[in-house]
């Protein structure tokens, strides 16, 4: 809409990918750039940035020094923990693809599940699965997030302690979703099931998926706006803009009591 030609390059958060791309693209020709995650290098987008306008999406524990869009990752974990607290949930598990530390958000709401738990239910745990996957696999799997939430709630089901599972993302929850109907459980009855995105699929009946929504397309408008100033030169280059995108949860009808149990409030 602004009249400028849009480039995709994907980097599957291979640090050599990115570092090659800021190597060969010609900057001369590029009016600005948006990082659509953190960047692996942080020091060399930070040299480019005096160059060539940049703004990354992340999250906001991280300050590499340039423009930012951010999400509270933790805050976000937080606030699902405290609602599966309320209605009773004392054991719940995390399902995440790959966690290291070029997945900052993932990493996260793993931090956040864990200290709401450890401050506000002190008798309850979160058990950490993650699925370790190939950069090739990431590539070449379209439904990689979603097998990958099958393939850990099966593992998860093994514990009949647990009674709450928060996927990653929606996709994920989708595969937790269906690995419990297929080995004949229900949801919410005997799994609660919190997912992250608020993906268009997740208001879908017959269970809509309780979520967080935290503005995915909004941020995406929002770090071009940032970029367009600097690009046309309404704001300085020195000047370093950070936003902040408020979250809020979706209760939907994937979250319940615990089995045999009351809500507690």
């Amino acid at each position: 809409a602004a009249g400028y030609q849009t480039a995709i390059y994907n980097t599957y958060w291979n640090p050599r990918t990115e570092s090659h791309l800021l190597d060969t693209l010609d900057f001369s020709r590029v009016a600005g750039i948006i990082f659509a995650m953190t960047p692996t290098q942080p020091a060399k987008v930070r040299e480019l940035s005096r160059r060539v306008p940049v703004v990354a999406v992340g999250d906001r524990v991280v300050d590499f020094g340039i423009d930012t869009v951010d999400v509270d990752n933790f805050g976000a974990a937080q606030l699902v923990a405290k609602h599966l607290i309320g209605l009773g949930h004392k054991r719940i598990a995390y399902l995440s693809t790959a966690l290291n530390e070029h997945h900052i958000s993932r990493m996260r709401r793993a931090q956040g599940l864990q200290e709401a738990y450890r401050m506000w239910c002190p008798e309850g745990s979160v058990t950490i699965c993650s699925h370790v996957n190939s950069l090739e696999a990431e590539i070449s799997t379209p439904d990689l997030e979603y097998r990958s939430g099958m393939e850990l709630a099966y593992k998860c089901l093994r514990n009949d302690k647990i009674t709450g599972i928060v996927a990653i993302n929606d996709m994920v929850a989708y595969g937790v979703l269906d690995a419990i109907r297929a080995e004949g459980r229900r949801v919410p009855e005997d799994y609660s099931v919190c997912g992250f995105d608020n993906i268009f699929p997740s208001q879908f009946l017959p269970v809509g998926l309780t979520t967080v929504e935290h503005y995915i397309a909004d941020k995406g408008r929002n770090a071009f706006e940032i970029l367009h100033s600097k690009m046309s030169g309404e704001s300085s280059d020195r000047n370093i803009t950070r936003v902040e995108f408020k979250h809020h949860l979706i209760v939907r009808d994937s979250t319940a009591a615990p089995r045999g149990e009351e809500k507690t409030g």
